[in-house]
């Protein structure tokens, strides 16, 4: 198989094996989910496990935020932190321990414990590899799933594409970027966006759970815009239509992926949040983001499913794109 996540076809297969018998599981493995959520008690326990493969020079800190994102757009509130490192052979005592604080400063900075996991020198791989887990809490009447878009929702998204992919791509390969023509300054901004505007959802989903009847939230990840707005889709049972120039695309990630021949819609893109949520509250949540600093936009609307997934483009609609894998796993994989 390629590079990047299992194919949806493939993940459907064997999701559908799946057979949960326990009756505390309140939502278990589906597609277009990425949460399980678990009746404890008074509130519900919400879990998150996804591994991180790049990002090397900052992949503890990296971790815990792309884990705690996935917990918020639950409208839960990470607690603990999980984390099983595995560092190759050549790695010094020195890096380890400098993984170790990256975790550390990143779950302080969230007020997340760190609880458990495991650390061992791995035989066969060439760079380190974090699979992180983050636990959450989130009460009963205010759980938001990914499926809980409503026809005739609008759809806001935050900050702009693609954060992430281009952070990593300016990180990783600054040799090809400066041989298509970009300046290292250039490559420099584009690397920090990182940490600026950052991937971190967990102010944005707070904010939009306070201000407005949010329906659903989803952080656009691997696959980019096109591949997070076909998984709220498939959730919610819905089709939907976004307007081509109303998708905020930052001025560093067009040029990374003009350099590279990428394409911004389906670019890894954490630090963007999709939100669902009726028409008439999208000034209120748009005004409260803005108070804050987080720029969103209106990009579309979810529609009825026989209506299909449609991109309105200047001169009328086409089908929405799809990506069989990331932008930047593609770009890896043929690069490598």
């Amino acid at each position: 198989m390629e590079v990047g996540k299992f194919p949806a076809a493939l993940l459907e297969k064997i999701l559908a094996k799946v057979d949960i018998t326990d009756p505390r599981v309140v939502v278990g493995p589906r597609v277009g989910e990425d949460t399980a959520v678990l009746q404890t008690g008074g509130s519900l326990l919400v879990a998150k496990s996804d591994p991180v493969t790049f990002a090397t020079d900052r992949i503890g800190w990296y971790a815990v935020q792309v884990n705690a994102n996935d917990v918020a757009c639950t409208g839960g509130t990470p607690k603990w932190f999980l984390a099983t490192l595995l560092v190759p052979e050549r790695f010094t005592e020195d890096e380890a321990e400098a993984v170790f604080d990256q975790i550390l400063e990143a779950c302080r900075s969230l007020n997340v414990s760190l609880v458990g996991g495991h650390s061992e020198v791995t035989y066969g791989i060439d760079r380190p590899i974090i699979m992180g887990t983050m636990l959450g809490e989130v009460e009963q009447d205010r759980l938001i799933l990914t499926g809980g878009a409503q026809d005739g929702d609008s759809i806001v998204l935050t900050k702009g594409i693609a954060i992430e992919g281009t952070a990593l791509l300016a990180r990783e390969r600054p040799a090809a970027l400066l041989e298509g023509g970009m300046t290292q300054r250039e490559i420099d901004q584009a690397a920090s966006l990182l940490s600026v505007p950052g991937i971190s959802v967990l102010n944005d989903a707070r904010i939009a759970c306070a201000s407005s009847q949010v329906h659903s939230m989803h952080d656009v990840t691997e696959g980019g815009l096109v591949t997070g707005l076909r998984e709220v889709a498939k959730a919610s049972g819905l089709g939907l239509a976004i307007e081509e120039g109303s998708v905020p695309i930052l001025p560093e990630c067009q040029e990374v992926c003009r350099v590279l021949g990428l394409d911004p819609m389906g670019l890894l893109a954490s630090g963007a949040l999709l939100i669902t949520l009726p028409t008439p509250d999208v000034p209120n949540l748009l005004t409260s983001l803005d108070k804050e600093g987080i720029n969103a936009f209106e990009i579309g609307t979810m529609m009825d499913a026989a209506e299909g997934l449609q991109m309105v483009e200047l001169h009328g609609e086409t089908p929405l794109p799809e990506f069989s894998r990331d932008e930047l796993a593609r770009y890896m994989s043929a690069s490598e």
